[in-house]
């Protein structure tokens, strides 16, 4: 058995599937981790979801900010923006059913000494900790206030955590940190604009893995969302979005040796 973890689809199924023929990945034996942003911009969102569904007996994913916009689109909550391929998912007869199943996923996921998340963890929060604060949200997605969540789900305040932070402001922030952080600013505010490359990252900010007095640096933190930053292999993190949607590649690695696989994308070159 081997367990897998792989960086961000945005629906590129195809490149997902080549990746899985390059391992030989065995959904009956073997396990895969896919680390948020399974749809969106890419041109197989759709088929992605089904596919993810029909192995959700090998699959565990977590929620990228892509997955999360589209349930919010799906309950009328928020439009399409310009460059979003989810038609095919709003007019798909399982729709609902994805939805309901997809709005049941976590935040944050554990295995052993390995943590996955789509963007990252707030230097506060411990591994126990965040995992408690991804269930505060599954609870509130998943559950009768799902509506009113999603409504209140977008915007960049509050920026920084306080364990005292309640409803929806305390929501907002968690999911924005799981989903959306890449920099932290010096007083420990999310910086939330910046998409690009770590050296040019504003003088005053560091990227989240880094600010001091990190509290996850006991795990091994799997994540994705910065294709600019590519792929990042250290103790304590792991960044796999290589920018496969881009025109980049799809990167994935095994947990138990380490070893790093990529399959070239088939999508036109771009930026985010």
């Amino acid at each position: 058995m081997s367990t897998y973890a792989v960086g961000d689809l945005q629906g590129c199924l195809q490149e997902l599937l080549l990746l899985l023929q390059l391992v030989d990945f065995d959904p009956q034996q073997d396990r895969l981790y896919l680390v948020g942003d399974l749809v969106n911009r890419g041109p197989e969102s759709l088929e992605v979801l089904r596919w993810v569904h029909a192995h959700r007996h090998a699959v565990r994913v977590v929620l990228g900010n892509h997955d999360l916009h589209l349930l919010a689109v799906h309950a009328g909550l928020a439009k399409n923006k310009g460059r979003d391929t989810l038609s095919a998912i709003l007019a798909a007869p399982d729709a609902a059913m994805l939805m309901d199943w997809l709005r049941r996923q976590p935040l944050v996921q554990q295995l052993g000494k390995y943590v996955f998340v789509h963007a990252g963890l707030l230097p506060q929060w411990t591994v126990s900790q965040a995992l408690g604060l991804s269930v505060e949200v599954q609870q509130a997605l998943s559950g009768p206030q799902a509506q009113a969540f999603l409504a209140a789900m977008y915007g960049n305040q509050p920026l920084r955590w306080d364990e005292g932070l309640q409803g929806y402001d305390r929501l907002r922030l968690i999911v924005n940190a799981c989903t959306r952080m890449r920099l932290l600013a010096a007083d420990g505010s999310l910086e939330m604009e910046f998409k690009g490359e770590l050296k040019d990252a504003p003088a005053d900010c560091v990227a989240w893995f880094d600010a001091p007095g990190r509290l996850s640096l006991d795990a091994t933190v799997v994540c994705g969302h910065w294709s600019a930053l590519g792929l990042l292999v250290r103790p304590d993190v792991i960044a796999l979005d290589t920018g496969c949607v881009w025109g980049g590649r799809l990167s994935g690695i095994r947990l138990e040796d380490g070893q790093v696989f990529q399959v070239p994308s088939r999508q036109p070159p771009g930026r985010e």
